[in-house]
């Protein structure tokens, strides 16, 4: 039960990386970026071949990809957020929808639906916890996660910049009429969301499989953790997704396997039923 446990919460703290890039982008700049999956499977893919092609270790090459993933990013908010931005919020979303239909169906082509993995790994192995034997690649990936969690804190809240980002989020205008430009933060938080993405992705190469729905599979988790959490709100989200985690293992190991989806599901209904603006939204 304990390794169950402990397996839980590294898995919870990854789903937390990657839903805390997602909620940073939703609180600040209010665009639910529906691609945020496909973000995470360029990541993973990008990882793969350098590691194929190049000789590259995930370990070596995740910083590389969080830059490789920033750019993408801003060239997201520049290209298709920015234009739309100032029309219908239902517009902006269907573009990220189709951003990530796009870039979904072109991985397809361009590396066909096999599964890849990654032979042997730097991180391959195991470490023992307490007497408690877990996969290398999951526990230094959770914990690399826990860092980079908490480096964005200090950085939204503990810095100059930080202030900056909130104060466009309480409002644009404002901020703009006190010499804060709001284009510029807006595209810093898309390159930020999106590097924490693919910083997440590169490392889960290591014990994941690799392929074109990839993304689906953490965007959906990461989508429920976001919304459980408190919309906009980055502690809810890692608070969340820490949750999901846990409660995803503790059913594998007492109920079935094939309930973890279910047991997540319920426990975001009861509590969006008893808190709808999430655990640490605002009543």
């Amino acid at each position: 039960m304990l390794e169950a446990l402990l397996a839980g919460l590294f898995n919870g703290l990854i789903y937390a990386a990657v839903a805390v890039g997602l909620a940073l982008i939703w609180g600040i700049t209010d665009v639910i970026n529906f691609a945020h999956g496909e973000f995470l499977m360029l990541a993973m893919y990008a990882a793969y071949w350098l590691f194929t092609l190049g000789h590259l270790d995930p370990a070596m090459s995740a910083p590389l990809v969080a830059v490789l993933l920033a750019f993408v990013g801003f060239l997201t908010y520049a290209l298709v957020i920015k234009r739309l931005q100032n029309g219908p919020p239902m517009t902006v979303i269907l573009a990220t929808f189709g951003l990530s239909l796009v870039l979904r169906q072109v991985a397809f082509i361009a590396f066909t639906p096999d599964f890849r993995t990654l032979p042997d790994t730097w991180l391959s192995g195991s470490v023992s916890l307490g007497g408690i034997a877990m996969g290398r690649p999951s526990v230094v990936t959770g914990l690399i996660s826990l860092v980079m969690v908490i480096a964005l804190f200090v950085l939204v809240y503990r810095t100059r910049w930080g202030h900056a980002l909130q104060a466009v989020a309480e409002d644009r205008q404002v901020a703009a009429l006190v010499g804060i430009p709001p284009d510029r933060i807006n595209a810093q938080v898309w390159m930020l969301g999106s590097a924490a993405v693919g910083l997440a992705g590169a490392l889960l190469t290591t014990f994941f499989y690799v392929f074109p729905s990839v993304g689906t599979v953490f965007a959906l988790l990461a989508f429920v953790a976001v919304c459980m959490g408190g919309f906009g709100s980055l502690a809810g989200a890692v608070v969340a997704g820490v949750l999901i985690g846990v409660i995803e293992a503790m059913t594998g190991y007492f109920v079935e396997p094939a309930l973890k989806t279910v047991s997540i599901y319920i426990l975001f209904i009861l509590v969006l039923w008893y808190r709808p603006r999430g655990l640490f939204g605002r009543w």
